[in-house]
C-alpha cells in the first residue's frame, strides 16, 4: 500500500508580518520562481506516495488550486476548514474522509517547510512503513545545527521519544542538544487507524465532532466542505497538546539533512545566503563609497540584499520612514549603532531593525564586513534613506 500523504496548508504566516493587515501567508510566498507549497508538493510526487490531500481552509482555496495545476497535479482531494481550530482537528478531519482505508499509512507533511535531502527523508518513510500499528505515531526529528529558540525539541529513549520541550530559551536548548534532542520538525507518521483510536481515548470531544463535520461534508470537484455547525465545536488545539502529549507510543525518526520552516527573516536570510550563487545578477551589483551591495531578490514587500563594508568603510547614521530591516553577519565583525546603543557584532548574528531606528554599519578592521539584509515594508527604494551623519558628505 502506498503511502498517503497530507499537506497542512492553513498556516496565516503572521510571525514574518506582524504589523501588516494584509499579509502574505508564507507557504505561498514566491522566493524567486518557487514557493514552499511549489516544494512540498514536488516532494510528495515521489513513487513512494498516493495522491495527496491538501488541508486548508476556503482563503486559500484558490492559491492552493493553481498550485496543484502549476505542479501538473491531477489526482488530490482538499480538505476545506470552515473556521481556524488548529493542527488537530485538521489532522483528524482529513484522516476521517471516506476514500482512506483503516489501515493507509499517512504522512501529515507542513506546506511551508524547506527540505533538502529529501531521498534521505522518503527512505527513511519507507523504512518505516512496517512499523506502523494501530496506536503507534511516529515522528521525525532534524538534528540541530545550533541552540535555536525558534523550534521546538524533544529527547528519546531509544528511539523513543521520552519528552518534548515547547521553544526554550537558548541557554535550555544548549542543554537538550547536549542531551542528543532534536528538532521536531512537526511532520508525522501514522495510520489511520491510529490517528482514530488516539483521538477516541485521548480527545473524545474533537473526534466526535469532526466526525460529524466529516460526515456532513458537501463533496465537489474533489473538495470536502466541512460542516461548519460540527465543526467549530471541535475544541482548538494543536496536535502536539492533543495527542503527542498524551500517548505514550511515539518512536523518533532522526534525520540530519538541512531543513527549515523559513519562520524568521534571519532563516530567510540565511537561505538566501547559502544560495546566493542563484540570485546573484552583475547587474544588480551597486558601489557606494563604503563599499558595494547587491540586490539578491525583490519580493511582495520585501527585498534581500547582501552587504559588503570594506574594511575602514562607514555607513551613514540613517533611519527609514517606510521599511524594517533584518540582518544577520555572515563576515567580519561589524560595529552597530541602533539609537543609543553601540556593539559589536559577530559571525551568524542577527539584529532587527525596527521602522524609524537611527542606526549605522561601521566596519573598523582589515577584514571586510557581509550581512545578509531583509528589507520588509510599502517602500523599498533608496530614496526612503534619512541621513543624520555621513563622513562622506552626504548629508544635506
Amino acid at each position: 500500500m502506498k503511502i498517503r500523504p497530507v499537506i497542512l496548508c492553513g498556516g496565516a504566516g503572521t510571525r514574518l508580518w506582524p504589523n501588516a493587515k494584509k499579509h502574505q501567508a508564507k507557504q505561498f510566498i514566491d522566493f524567486g520562481n518557487w514557493t514552499l507549497l511549489g516544494k512540498t508538493l514536488e516532494r510528495v510526487k515521489a513513487s513512494i506516495f498516493d495522491a495527496p490531500i491538501i488541508s486548508t481552509n476556503a482563503k486559500y482555496l484558490r492559491q492552493v488550486k493553481l498550485h496543484l495545476k502549476k505542479h501538473k497535479i491531477r489526482k488530490f482531494k482538499i480538505v476545506l476548514e470552515p473556521a481556524k481550530r488548529n493542527t488537530a482537528p485538521a489532522i483528524l478531519s482529513t484522516a476521517l474522509i471516506k476514500d482512506i482505508p483503516n489501515e493507509q499509512p499517512l504522512m501529515f507533511l507542513a506546506a511551508d517547510h524547506l527540505i533538502e535531502k529529501v531521498g534521505l527523508l522518503n527512505k527513511a518513510i519507507k523504512k518505516n512503513q512496517k512499523k506502523l500499528t494501530h496506536n503507534n505515531i511516529f515522528i521525525f526529528g532534524i538534528k540541530p545545527t545550533m541552540p535555536s529558540s525558534e523550534f521546538g525539541y524533544f529527547l528519546t529513549r531509544n528511539n523513543k521519544v521520552t519528552r518534548f520541550v515547547e521553544k526554550p530559551k537558548e541557554a535550555k536548548a544548549k542543554q537538550i542538544i547536549s542531551k542528543k534532542g532534536y528538532w521536531n520538525s512537526g511532520m508525522f507518521y501514522l495510520r489511520k487507524d491510529s490517528i482514530i483510536n488516539n483521538f477516541k481515548k485521548y480527545q473524545p470531544n474533537i473526534y466526535r465532532n469532526c466526525n460529524k463535520a466529516v460526515g456532513k461534508a458537501k463533496y465537489k470537484s474533489n473538495v470536502y466542505y466541512l460542516n461548519k455547525q460540527a465543526f467549530t465545536k471541535a475544541t482548538a488545539k494543536s496536535f502536539d497538546y492533543a495527542i503527542l502529549e498524551k500517548t505514550k507510543d511515539i518512536n523518533a525518526i532522526k534525520l540530519d539533512i538541512p531543513w527549515s520552516d523559513l519562520g524568521s527573516w534571519k532563516e530567510i536570510c540565511k537561505m538566501y545566503g547559502r544560495n546566493k550563487r542563484h540570485y546573484y545578477k552583475k547587474k544588480n551589483v551597486f558601489h557606494r563609497p563604503w563599499g558595494s551591495y547587491v540586490n539578491l531578490f525583490n519580493g511582495k514587500e520585501f527585498l534581500i540584499k547582501e552587504l559588503y563594508v570594506k574594511p575602514k568603510g562607514i555607513l551613514s547614521l540613517q533611519k527609514h520612514h517606510h521599511r524594517a530591516e533584518h540582518w544577520v553577519v555572515t563576515h567580519g565583525k561589524p560595529k552597530i549603532t541602533l539609537n543609543k546603543k553601540y556593539f559589536t557584532m559577530r559571525t551568524d548574528e542577527t539584529i532587527f531593525i525596527p521602522l524609524g531606528a537611527i542606526h549605522r554599519i561601521e566596519n573598523p578592521y582589515k577584514k571586510p564586513v557581509k550581512i545578509i539584509e531583509a528589507q520588509v515594508g510599502s517602500i523599498l527604494k533608496e530614496t526612503d534613506i534619512v541621513r543624520y551623519q555621513d563622513v562622506y558628505g552626504r548629508v544635506k
